[in-house]
């Protein structure tokens, strides 16, 4: 027999979601990657520049593991949580972490950067991003898509407006991207599976990614929780769609 409602949800309730390593779901919860491995694209990138800013960094761990690291590497992040977590991943690897608000001004002079990067921010400065990278420099990220996941936000919230739905549209960060002053150089999207093995995977992930379900607590959705655990364990892992797109733009 398979582990209860209760001790599947305790378990994932009480454990730490601090950093951005997802490593607690192996076996548990997958999620298809995207054909361009954007860490792998990182460490290409890094090793033939002289100076890097990683924006949003989380807890460090997709740049630590990047490599390649040019003279002068630095990162942001505004989460305490992250910023603990960054600062024992990345100081011992020479990454100057800057804790910094996520609001206009990046906290750098001007044409400072040969190459800026981010993967999955919140919210992205296009002005900030042009003003801080040098002529010809560049911006290359991995942002999340339109209704990412929206199978698991609407099993909870209910169905969203077309205008929620609609928003992160890689045709919108094009447009902001030009307004700002940048060619933009690739944009690819992808759609990719992710399944649910069990209720814990379900609660360990809306902790961790918090603007899902703004206002999740095991406590507060325990009804909606244990209706999606007896259909887990009477069908299978629950499915939905990650939604991503990498994009590079390029500075005059």
């Amino acid at each position: 027999m398979g582990r209860s409602f209760e001790d599947l949800v305790t378990e994932a309730d009480a454990v730490s979601v601090a950093g951005w390593d997802f490593g607690w779901l192996d076996g548990r919860a997958s999620e298809q990657r995207p054909s361009w491995g954007y860490q792998r694209l990182l460490g290409e990138r890094l090793g033939k520049v002289a100076a890097a800013l990683d924006i949003q960094t989380g807890g460090g761990e997709v740049l630590a593991g990047a490599g390649n690291f040019p003279p002068l590497m630095a990162a942001t992040e505004s989460w305490p949580p992250n910023i603990a977590e960054a600062t024992r991943l990345l100081h011992p690897l020479g990454v100057v972490l800057v804790a910094d608000p996520d609001e206009p001004p990046l906290p750098f002079g001007d044409n400072a950067f040969d190459l800026v990067v981010s993967r999955h921010p919140v919210t992205v400065w296009w002005a900030e991003i042009a003003r801080v990278l040098r002529p010809s420099g560049t911006y290359l990220a991995q942002h999340v898509g339109e209704a990412s996941v929206f199978e698991l936000v609407e099993y909870f919230l209910g169905a969203q407006p077309e205008e929620i739905r609609k928003r992160r549209n890689p045709n919108d960060d094009r447009a902001a991207a030009e307004a700002a002053g940048l060619d933009i150089v690739d944009l690819r999207y992808e759609r990719l599976r992710i399944e649910f093995g069990d209720i814990g995977a379900v609660v360990y992930f809306l902790r961790k990614v918090q603007w899902m379900v703004p206002d999740f607590t095991v406590d507060r959705y325990r009804d909606r929780l244990s209706a999606l655990h007896e259909e887990i364990e009477a069908n299978g892992p629950f499915v939905a769609h990650s939604t991503r797109f990498l994009i590079e733009a390029r500075k005059p």
